[in-house]
């Protein structure tokens, strides 16, 4: 692929301008149709499918790829001639009822309801250019295909703005609607809001990038196809000011290398997270600097290109670098990772547009050290800007609901993520645990945590959260793999109340465990060692009455031959003793690289009720010395026992339990 030079007037942080942008689109749309269908209306990417079938996966590629070409043709409507032939033709062949390959309609298969929406976006964007050049015979194809969702029920997620914009599409081209539908799945959306500009996806603590390239996004897309509808006109304050709100957050969780925290599920989407920040400029709803909305999309895009993404034939592959099949979920198929194209969305905005025109501006992290506290994920974020890596620290994100007794989702329920590391993706890991270990290895879960809260003084972060630790013996029947931590059958172990103390690389984790002698494993085995044993759909406890087995307090996960540092030392002076260490190392291939290391502390033998305290370090190539850490200061006279970071930077031990966080 040929690109442009590098501007570095234009854009002194990444060098990319649009046509850069529009270079990468055209190639990813070239390549992907070597593989379309001679009539155009189906793409057979290579690779596995997913579990629902080559029909889908074929819609899906054709739906995903449309969606980026629209982008392109709103933006540029006089050179994108080729793309509106190309698609006019699939568009009439995959609607057309008498094509034996047609595409399967919302009404019979599931995931074309996720796919129509791309096309009622697409089509609605390139209304001069497309629709309105289509025969009437193929609008009314289109529009038959359209009317299947009508009435159709949707999953309580992100899911409802399918229905919304397809629905609000027909109503403009003259089809059928509902406005009940409608409004059903805006008071679903709103019933997601947890304030701030955050919503969760689902009934569940699950917040991740669909929050921003799912429900900020539709409500700004919705607008712009029916503006003088009056519950657009209604919400457009209220829609806004979430967007807003959410863009002040999301600037802070951009790494300097141009990586999007990495957490959550459908990571395959990669540069899908810099949508966003472009639906700020697209609806003028945003707060950040137009240079920086660029820089933060461009770095993304800049990220993923460098680090293969994008195959030798021009497809985006499954996997966050390159290709990672372990990263692929139950509804993943080839042609999945194209919902990248949501990351292209600034090619929809002419070349004159503000945010193509103007300088572009460094992130916060590029600035300063930042601080932010996130409420309703309940995350404390620290970036540094020495070696531009974003890290938060997880209380409030699982995936699951107070309670629940599952495995924990490894992109989900670690108390850490951040922009430079992959999160281990086996659920039973010491990656950022605070976890018990049997005899048999099995480590212990955290899902279902009890958050605490959180509070920032004299410059540090603090979060908190309790738990009941637990055993899992999955069950292999627990369904596919959308996100949530696995069911089975559980066993008890201790509580376990977790404080994070954070001021930038460093985080002082502070455990207390109550309960030690109630839960675990003596050598026997733990499922089962009372007969109680019985199976539910979100895992049932088994009681145990024998002692608690060894503590493990783990740190980051990096590549072996990666420049980011991991290590978590032990605090003297404080709390029971961690008398022991190492390294858990996973040879072969993972995300980011071929070996995977956690450095850990622990105890040696039995861990008992009491209180224990480890520094865990994670820093990058420039950054501050991973030897640095925080120390223990006995005080005079009671309340004065602190923690004091390499920097000076203190905190009172009274300030964290038992006055906050008391067990």
């Amino acid at each position: 692929m040929l690109l442009p030079p590098l501007d570095h007037q234009l854009s002194p942080f990444t060098g990319l301008t649009r046509e850069h942008w529009c270079a990468y689109a055209d190639h990813l749309l070239r390549s992907a149709h070597r593989f379309g269908t001679e009539d155009h209306a189906n793409i057979h990417l290579p690779g596995a499918n997913s579990r629902y079938g080559p029909r889908s996966d074929s819609l899906e590629a054709f739906a995903r790829t449309f969606l980026l070409g629209s982008f392109r043709m709103a933006g540029d409507p006089s050179s994108t001639g080729w793309i509106a032939e190309w698609y006019a033709a699939g568009l009439d062949a995959g609607t057309n009822p008498a094509n034996p390959d047609r595409w399967p309609t919302p009404g019979e298969l599931g995931q074309a309801k996720v796919e129509a929406a791309s096309l009622a976006v697409g089509l609605a964007l390139t209304r001069d250019v497309l629709w309105d050049k289509l025969p009437e015979r193929v609008q009314e194809q289109l529009i038959a295909w359209f009317e299947t969702v009508i009435g159709e029920e949707y999953p309580p997620i992100n899911w409802v703005w399918f229905q919304i914009v397809v629905e609000t599409f027909l109503a403009s081209v003259g089809g059928r609607y509902s406005d009940e539908d409608i409004d059903a799945g805006l008071a679903i959306h709103d019933s997601l809001y947890q304030g701030g500009g955050w919503f969760a996806d689902g009934p569940e603590r699950a917040y991740d990038h669909y929050v921003g390239w799912a429900f900020q996004v539709y409500p700004q897309l919705w607008a712009m196809m029916a503006p003088s509808d009056p519950r657009v006109t209604a919400r457009k304050t209220l829609d806004g000011d979430r967007l807003a709100d959410f863009l002040d957050d999301a600037a802070f969780l951009v790494g300097a290398n141009g990586a999007p925290l990495i957490q959550g599920r459908s990571l395959i989407y990669r540069f899908a997270a810099a949508a966003p920040f472009w639906v700020g400029e697209l609806s003028g709803h945003t707060r950040l600097a137009p240079g920086m909305a660029r820089r933060a999309a461009s770095g993304m895009l800049d990220y993923f290109a460098r680090h293969g993404s994008i195959t030798d034939e021009g497809l985006l592959s499954i996997g966050w670098h390159g290709e990672f099949a372990g990263m692929k979920q139950a509804y993943s198929g080839a042609g999945s990772p194209y919902w990248a194209a949501k990351g292209m969305l600034g090619l929809a905005l002419p070349a004159d547009h503000r945010v193509w025109t103007c300088v572009e501006e460094p992130l916060p992290v590029e600035v300063a050290d930042t601080q932010r506290l996130i409420a309703a994920p309940g995350w404390q974020v620290d970036g540094t800007r020495a070696d531009g890596v974003v890290r938060i620290r997880n209380h409030a994100t699982d995936h699951a609901v107070v309670g629940a007794v599952v495995a924990d989702s490894p992109l989900y329920a670690r108390i850490g993520y951040s922009t430079h590391t992959f999160p281990d993706l086996t659920p039973e890991s010491v990656d950022n645990a605070v976890a018990f270990v049997d005899s048999s290895g099995r480590l212990t879960h955290r899902t279902g945590f009890e958050y605490l809260g959180s509070f920032s003084e004299d410059g540090v972060q603090v979060g908190a959260s309790r738990f009941t630790a637990h055993w899992i013996e999955p069950d292999p029947d627990s369904g596919p793999d959308h996100g949530s931590g696995v069911a089975g059958i559980a066993t008890p172990g201790p509580s376990v109340t977790v404080v994070s103390v954070t001021r930038g690389a460093v985080e002082l984790r502070l455990v207390r465990i109550a309960g030690a002698s109630a839960g675990g494993d003596s050598g026997e085995g733990a499922v089962g060692a009372s007969g109680d044993v019985a199976a539910g759909p979100s895992g049932t406890v088994a009681t145990s009455g024998s002692a608690c087995p060894a503590l493990r307090i783990g740190g980051w996960p990096v590549d072996a031959a990666s420049s980011e540092i991991s290590t978590v030392r032990a605090v003297a002076g404080y709390g029971l003793e961690l008398d022991a260490s190492g390294t858990t190392t996973r040879s072969g291939a993972h995300p980011m690289g071929s070996e995977l290391t956690i450095p850990w502390v622990g105890t040696a033998g039995t861990a008992y009720d009491g209180d224990y305290a480890a520094v865990v370090v994670l820093t990058g190539e420039g950054g501050a010395s991973p030897g640095g850490g925080v120390t223990f200061v006995a005080g005079q006279g009671e309340g004065e026992d602190r923690f004091v970071f390499a920097d000076g930077a203190s905190i009172p031990l009274s300030w964290l339990w038992p006055s906050r966080f008391e067990a």
